[in-house]
């Protein structure tokens, strides 16, 4: 092994920057246990053979950031970065039924709403921004 580690290493380090496009954050607020199923719309061109792959397994069933990750075998965050690439073009929605209570009193937890507010300004980028409650 070298000091810096070996080939193998710096050449998963290497597919990781170039699958990311450079990108170390994704644009979504995603969580370990987001849940995703497949969308209507379809990846863009020059998207990754694993975003082919993430929507393969999620036209299977509904899976979760974690599991998606793990049968790749990336990174959490690169396979974010992904999710949401997808997620931009609609080839990937996080379904609001995943998150509906049995339980009519329960609040909407805060990964919901944080969801429901990125797609609200995706949707409308020139709508009218309110004040945070604070």
């Amino acid at each position: 092994m070298t000091a810096h580690g070996s080939a193998a290493e710096d050449s998963t380090f290497v597919r990781t920057y170039t699958l990311t496009r450079g990108r170390t954050r994704p644009r979504h607020l995603l969580g370990l246990d987001t849940v995703l199923d497949a969308g209507p719309g379809r990846p863009g061109p020059g998207q990754a053979e694993e975003c082919a792959e993430i929507l393969a397994l999620c036209r299977e069933h509904r899976r979760s950031v974690t599991e998606l990750a793990a049968r790749l075998g990336r990174p959490v965050t690169a396979v974010k970065i992904l999710i949401s690439d997808l997620l931009d073009a609609d080839a990937l929605v996080v379904p609001v039924t995943a998150y509906v209570a049995s339980d009519a009193h329960a609040r909407p937890s805060a990964q919901l709403l944080a969801a429901l507010s990125a797609g609200l300004k995706r949707k409308w980028p020139d709508a009218i921004a309110y004040p945070q409650a604070g």
